[in-house]
């Protein structure tokens, strides 16, 4: 059986039991969860009744770009899964989309999500993307990020191959991690939404929406000319 490592990065997040709930009752039970401890001041407690069931790393403050890096710098699954400690995975995650990785021959994919609220009460439609073919995909990711960082399953080879996360980008680290894959590997979409996504006031997300946004920019100016060309190739095996 393939072992999956769960990384949940943790920084001062009072939902850390929540998250750790939904990935100690996964179906699918060959899973290694490494908790990442960013330097927390608060809410550590909640993670104490979980130490039997986890690797439990604490580091200095450094971004989720640096605890998702040291979590995979100890991971020895063959499959790597992230989830914010403020999110929820729902039971079948990682045995569905595992499945469905194997069946496509997939070294990458997402899935579809919900948003939560505070209690964690669904508050939207279902927020994945689905692009008919990797020209559209390519496209729309040349403008921005549409994964959604907790939904993805990575077979942990092609960390070897494209790198880890960058942690220059506070922000928007997996935005440019995304971009470094779909340059050499195919992207699957899984549509079954298998994530819970918590918005609430203290989220990363709207706190650093400004820097977000410029970040996102510098990254589109990066990979211009990069993006520009994969789309021709795409366009040129659509005509032939």
């Amino acid at each position: 059986m393939s072992k999956v490592s769960i990384i949940i990065p943790f920084y001062n997040c009072p939902y850390i039991n929540h998250a750790l709930d939904s990935v100690i009752n996964q179906t699918y039970q060959n899973n290694e969860i490494i908790v990442v401890n960013d330097g927390s001041t608060q809410y550590s407690e909640k993670v104490i009744p979980y130490l039997n069931n986890i690797k439990y790393i604490e580091k200095e403050n450094g971004g989720t770009a640096s605890a998702l890096n040291v979590g995979i710098q100890h991971a020895t699954g063959d499959y790597f899964c992230w989830l914010s400690s403020d999110d929820i995975y729902y039971p079948q995650k990682i045995e569905k989309q595992l499945a469905f990785m194997k069946e496509k021959n997939s070294l990458f994919s997402y899935t579809n999500y919900y948003s939560i609220n505070e209690k964690g009460v669904i508050i939207s439609p279902p927020l994945g993307i689905h692009c008919l073919n990797r020209l559209s995909f390519i496209k729309r990711m040349s403008k921005g990020n549409v994964i959604n960082g907790c939904s993805v399953m990575i077979n942990t080879t092609l960390f070897n191959e494209v790198g880890i996360f960058n942690e220059s980008l506070p922000y928007t680290h997996d935005y440019d991690l995304w971009i470094r894959i779909i340059q050499k590997f195919d992207i699957h979409y899984l549509p079954q939404p298998l994530l819970l996504y918590r918005v609430h006031k203290d989220m990363g997300s709207k706190k650093h929406a400004t820097l977000m946004r410029w970040e996102t920019s510098l990254i589109i100016n990066h990979y211009k000319d990069i993006m520009k060309h994969l789309m021709l190739e795409e366009l040129k095996k659509q005509k032939s």
